[in-house]
C-alpha cells in the first residue's frame, strides 16, 4: 500500500523524557558548621600539642634534677616537767627537742622562710615557737633546736585525763610535734613560689626525774606537702 502524501498514521511517538538531577542534601556543607568544626579541631590540636610539650619538659626536668624527698628526724627529746592540774586545767611543761633536716638533692636548695613548731598532747596544742629562718644548700644537713617551757591552759576530757594518769604512772608520755613551714625551692637561678608543707612527728618521751637520764629513740617524721 502506498503512502498518502508522505504522512504517517501509525501510533503516536511519545516526547523524549527529561531527566532531572537532584542534589543530595548531605553533599553540601553549611559554611558556619564547617568553620566551627575546623575551629574546634584546631583548638584540640593546639591543646594536645601543649600537653605533649609540657609532659616532655617535665620528664626532662625530672631526669636532670632527680628530686628526692627531704628527710626530717627528731633526734632527741628531753622532758623535765609535765604536770597537769585538774583544778585550773593548766599544763606545766618543760620540753626540749632536737631535729635534723637532710636535703639529699644535688641541684635543689631550699629557703625556709617560716618555721613554726607546735607541741601537741592528745590533740591539744600546749606550746608553740617560731624558729629561725635559714637556707639549706645541696646535699646538706641542718639542725633545729626548740624549747617549750611554761604553762598553758589545756582542756582535757575524762578519757584524756585517764590517759594522762596512766602515762604519769609509767613515766612515759606520748606527744606530737608539728612544724608549719613556708619554703621556696631554688633550682639554679630560679626560685619557686612559696610552698606550705607540714611536718608531723609522733614520739614517746620519758620524764627525767632525780637527775636520771633516759635514752630517747630517734623518730622519723612525716612530710605532708
Amino acid at each position: 500500500m502506498s503512502n498518502l502524501n508522505g504522512a504517517y498514521y501509525g501510533p503516536s511517538i511519545p516526547p523524549p523524557s527529561k531527566s532531572y538531577h537532584r542534589h543530595g542534601r548531605g553533599s553540601s556543607c553549611n559554611p558556619c558548621s564547617c568553620l566551627f568544626g575546623c575551629l574546634c579541631n584546631c583548638i584540640f590540636q593546639i591543646i594536645f600539642t601543649i600537653l605533649i610539650v609540657l609532659g616532655v619538659i617535665a620528664l626532662v626536668l625530672w631526669l636532670v634534677l632527680r628530686p628526692n624527698k627531704v628527710n626530717f628526724y627528731l633526734t632527741n627529746a628531753t622532758l623535765t616537767q609535765f604536770d597537769y592540774s585538774t583544778t585550773n586545767n593548766t599544763l606545766y611543761y618543760d620540753l626540749a627537742l632536737n631535729m635534723t633536716i637532710r636535703n639529699p638533692n644535688k641541684r635543689i636548695g631550699i629557703y625556709y622562710d617560716l618555721i613554726e613548731a607546735r607541741g601537741m598532747y592528745q590533740g591539744q596544742r600546749f606550746a608553740s615557737q617560731n624558729l629561725e629562718r635559714f637556707y639549706q644548700g645541696h646535699k646538706s644537713t641542718n639542725y633545729l633546736h626548740s624549747v617549750f617551757k611554761g604553762q598553758n591552759l589545756v582542756l582535757l576530757g575524762d578519757r584524756e585525763k585517764t590517759n594522762y594518769n596512766n602515762e604519769k604512772n609509767l613515766g612515759i608520755y606520748e606527744m606530737e610535734m608539728k612544724l608549719y613551714m613556708r619554703i621556696r625551692l631554688k633550682i639554679g637561678w630560679i626560685k619557686t613560689h612559696k610552698i606550705k608543707p607540714k611536718i608531723e612527728c609522733d614520739f614517746k618521751v620519758p620524764l627525767e626525774s632525780s637527775g636520771r637520764s633516759v635514752n630517747f629513740e630517734e623518730t622519723k617524721c612525716h612530710l605532708d606537702w
